[in-house]
């Protein structure tokens, strides 16, 4: 898929699917395929393989290959298959080839391993990747990289291959300097979660990157469409019954943004399984707090 045909396929959310671990913290390729099944018969508009939900940086190349691979062979065409890359230059670059020969529609490119680097050196890291295939690039604005408009302008410049940012601090006020600086040459993703729908679509995002998909890809899809045709009564109703507890448990400890997630996965008897340390599993005592969310989204199960 050429990067203006996969242009063409968003809108709407996009799942984040996590990667199952069996007790072992062994791969569970059995479960993530179960899960993708089930996925793939929703109307989302792209799923991440292997991303940050996906606890990337606990796979070695060789498992994300499998991962990358289970997602296309599932998702049958139907849905295109975003890969997720990172951890340095090398290893980005050799992932996103090996996802591309994969099947893989487009790549997600991850901060590297060094953090704060200098804007020149990042801007080398996001280009390589995307001169390693045609596929598409996606940059994850998240953790340390909060780059200015005029640094994205340059990396806009420099990798023809840049078709969309994911923005993932819920910063509104940069992304919108970044948005105006650049006008239509990127396209917009609201990346930093469902709790951030009601200020991304207020600035005329019409994408963003669901965690809750995982487990109720119809509450995500509904987000999505009451916030896109302006119901701010719908989308307040929405957040308040669905989504704003589940971000206030995820910001708890670090690392709770997936295993919260997990979990829940597993009470809805889905594949999730345990986290890879240095994440976090959630507490015994937290879990009565999970099923009350599971409750709450039990319309859209």
């Amino acid at each position: 898929m050429s990067p203006n045909e996969f242009r063409k396929k968003l809108g709407g959310a996009i799942a984040f699917p996590v990667t199952p671990f069996k007790t072992d913290l062994s791969l569970d390729v059995a479960g993530f395929r179960r899960n993708l099944q089930g996925l793939v018969k929703h109307k989302l508009c792209a799923i991440v393989a292997a991303g940050g939900t996906g606890e990337l940086y606990s796979l070695t190349p060789a498992e994300h290959l499998e991962v990358v691979k289970a997602a296309v062979e599932e998702s049958k065409g139907k849905v295109p298959v975003i890969a997720g890359v990172g951890f340095n230059r090398a290893i980005a670059v050799e992932m996103a080839r090996h996802s591309e020969k994969a099947g893989a529609d487009a790549i997600l490119a991850l901060p590297p391993y060094y953090p704060n680097a200098d804007d020149d050196g990042l801007l080398e890291y996001y280009r390589a990747i995307g001169e390693a295939t045609p596929l598409g690039l996606l940059v994850y604005s998240r953790d340390w990289v909060h780059p200015s408009a005029a640094w994205v302008e340059r990396l806009a410049k420099a990798a023809p291959t840049l078709v969309a940012w994911k923005e993932g601090q819920g910063d509104l006020r940069r992304y919108q300097q970044i948005m105006q600086r650049l006008g239509d040459r990127l396209y917009w993703i609201g990346g930093a979660g469902d709790d951030c729908v009601p200020g991304y679509y207020a600035i005329g995002i019409r994408t963003y990157t669901s965690s809750i998909s995982t487990v109720a890809p119809r509450l995500a899809i509904e987000l999505h469409e009451v916030a896109a045709r302006g119901d701010s009564a719908g989308l307040k109703k929405l957040m308040e019954q669905c989504v704003v507890s589940l971000y206030g448990l995820r910001s708890r400890r670090k690392g709770y943004e997936v295993s919260v997630m997990k979990e829940l996965m597993n009470l809805a008897g889905l594949a999730g399984g345990p986290v890879r340390p240095p994440l976090p599993n959630v507490r015994p005592e937290e879990i009565p707090e999970l099923k009350a969310i599971l409750e709450s989204w039990k319309p859209w199960l």
